[in-house]
This record gives C-alpha cells, sequence and structure tokens, in this order.
C-alpha cells in the first residue's frame, strides 16, 4: 500500500522525472548559467509550491478545508512544459506547430505522455487541472474554481479556470513568485538601479522579494476570508499593477533583454531548422553529431507514443527542443557550427 496519498505521490512522481531536473538549467527571465545569484525555473518552481502551500496553510487555520500537498504539487509541476530561454523561446515554438504552443498545456502535455519516455507521470486530476490552468501571465483579481471534471487533453487552450481552489491559488502564486523575484534578478544585473524602483511599490509591498512575498500572501489570506473567493484587496491590486507595467516596461523590454532575445530566437530557429531539413537521415542511423545521435534516441524511445498518437514531424520537433535547458541549446548549437 502507498502510504504517501495520492498527492504527495504526485509530488515524488514529478521531483523524480526528468524534466523536473532540467528545470535548474532554465531560465525563469534572465539567461546567466554562470551567476548563481540569478533565478532559474526550478528555483521559480519552489517559490511557487511553498507560496500556494502557505495559503492553503493559512486558510485552514481560518476554517477551510485545501488540500496543501495538492497544491504544493501542482506548484512544483506548473512549468515543467516551459522551452529553453523562457517565454522568448516559447515564442519560437509558437509558430512552428498547428495549434500553436503554449507551456501550460504543453506542461500538461510533457506530466501526461512525454516524460518517462512517453508513459507519462500518471498525476492525479486535480494536480493536471491546476498545471494547465495556472496562466501566470493573465491577472485577475479575484478566482472561483469552476468545480467541473473536463477532459483536459481535448482543451484547446490555456486560458481554463481552475476547477479546485487550490488550483486557483496555484494561479495566483505564479504571480507572487516572480514580480518581486524578477526585480532583484534585474537589479542584480544592473539591468535597473534602485532608484527605477517605484516608491509605491517600495513603500507599500516591500524592498526584496522576501517582503513582497510577505505583503501578498498576507492580503489574500485576510481578504478571501472576507469576499469567499480567492483573491487581492483593491489596494494591493492596484499596486500589483502598477509592478507588472514596470516590469515589462523596464526589466522585460529593457535593451539588455531584448538583445538576448533576439540570440535565443536565433539559436533555436537555427536548431529547429536544422533538425526539419535532416529529419530523415537521423532517424534513420545518421548520427554524426552530439545532437543528430540525442535527437535519434528521443525519438526511438518515444516511438511508441508517436505512433499511438500519430505525431507529426514539427509536434516531434517541438517537443523535443521543448525539452532541452538553455545551456544543452546552446551548446548543441555551437556544435552544428563546428
Amino acid at each position: 500500500m502507498d502510504t504517501r496519498g495520492p498527492y504527495f505521490r504526485d509530488q515524488t512522481a514529478i521531483i523524480h522525472s526528468t524534466p523536473f531536473r532540467r528545470l535548474k538549467h532554465k531560465t525563469q527571465v534572465f539567461f546567466a548559467p554562470e551567476n548563481d545569484h540569478i533565478c532559474t525555473r526550478i528555483e521559480h518552481v519552489l517559490h511557487v509550491a511553498t507560496i500556494a502551500a502557505s495559503i492553503c496553510k493559512g486558510l485552514n487555520s481560518k476554517g477551510w478545508s485545501l488540500s496543501i500537498e495538492l497544491a504544493y504539487a501542482a506548484g512544483l509541476g506548473h512549468d515543467l512544459g516551459h522551452a529553453p530561454f523562457g517565454h522568448s523561446g516559447e515564442r519560437v515554438l509558437n509558430k512552428k506547430v498547428e495549434g500553436g504552443f503554449c507551456h501550460e498545456a504543453h506542461s500538461l502535455r510533457v506530466v501526461d505522455h512525454i516524460a518517462r519516455s512517453g508513459q507519462g507521470l500518471n498525476l492525479t486530476y486535480g494536480v493536471r487541472d491546476a498545471i494547465l490552468c495556472h496562466n501566470g501571465e493573465k491577472f485577475e483579481q479575484y478566482l472561483e474554481p469552476t468545480f467541473v471534471y473536463e477532459d483536459l487533453e481535448n482543451k484547446t487552450h490555456h486560458n481554463k479556470i481552475p476547477s479546485t481552489w487550490e488550483g486557483c491559488i496555484v494561479r495566483f502564486s505564479d504571480k507572487i513568485a516572480y514580480l518581486g523575484r524578477d526585480i532583484e534578478d534585474a537589479l542584480t544585473l544592473g539591468v535597473i538601479n534602485r532608484n527605477d524602483v517605484p516608491s509605491e511599490i517600495s513603500d507599500h509591498l516591500g524592498e526584496s522579494n522576501g517582503e513582497i512575498i510577505n505583503t501578498l500572501v498576507v492580503d489574500i489570506l485576510e481578504n478571501t476570508q472576507k469576499t469567499g473567493n480567492v483573491g487581492f484587496s483593491d489596494e494591493r491590486f492596484q499596486l500589483i499593477k502598477k509592478i507588472r507595467s514596470f516590469n515589462y516596461e523596464m526589466i522585460y523590454g529593457s535593451p539588455s533583454k531584448l538583445f538576448y532575445e533576439t540570440d535565443c530566437l536565433f539559436k533555436l530557429n537555427s536548431l529547429f531548422d536544422y533538425l526539419d531539413a535532416h529529419y530523415e537521415s537521423i532517424i534513420n542511423g545518421d548520427i554524426d553529431k552530439e545532437l543528430n545521435e540525442a535527437f535519434y534516441n528521443y525519438y526511438h524511445n518515444m516511438a511508441t507514443f508517436y505512433d499511438k498518437t500519430n505525431g507529426t514531424k514539427n509536434q516531434i520537433l517541438v517537443d523535443y527542443i521543448a525539452g532541452m535547458t538553455d545551456n544543452y541549446a546552446v551548446s548543441i548549437y555551437e556544435d552544428l557550427l563546428r
């Protein structure tokens, strides 16, 4: 008998998976693999998991009955489908496959099918639903779950509202986790300086990432208890919109970030084009380059799944490239130039 329970088992399955392990070498915002002080994707998912668990724990102390383990598992797994180079890489892959590419839906595809060489992780519905619906780029003040069981694999977009309270909490936790941390990373790399940050943000939310997280978690706990829906107070929500606008203008749209993005887009497009042009010869055994051998092994490990699902060439290439770490994508691109 598995004494862990279903959601703790999900946590174990996620942290033992290869896609989770690769998150330590995937970009959150800034590609800086040699800088240990810059947030990577694995640190981000740990933040989301702990924030979501903290909110569930706080609400349970006020009379709610939420699964801390469900929220933590969904936080750990919510970004397993992120492409290399973060949202920059996502934009490349979005143009390569019919129906587009979004990391929320691809994260579900990873945990359902791609992980464990096509076997998937066999996660519970609640965790899978929260992964698909985390949508950290959509900002709502409040959320209430749908409480509707749906066939998640046939959802054609990622804008679905979560079906559980825990899923709603993970969706808010994603935003709480990255807004302040992105500012800290930008300060560390000199993209912005402390004087650039609007005083109303530092005065009312906090100066450090930890202070911002604490302020927003406390606000959610207090406001959710008052309204009955998970969400922020009017005052804090207005500040969140200001910090989001600041981050988009000063950080995500900064010249250094855009220069890095152009370089990443070129590398990923080049990798896709190479695999596209040499697809047949590689899967038939032409492995004269490191990339050829790696893709050959991936394809044949996944052949049963792709045969069963009639996987197209473009879908197979997108699945493979999305699984790369930033470091691996760079090194494999450089190998092609030799």
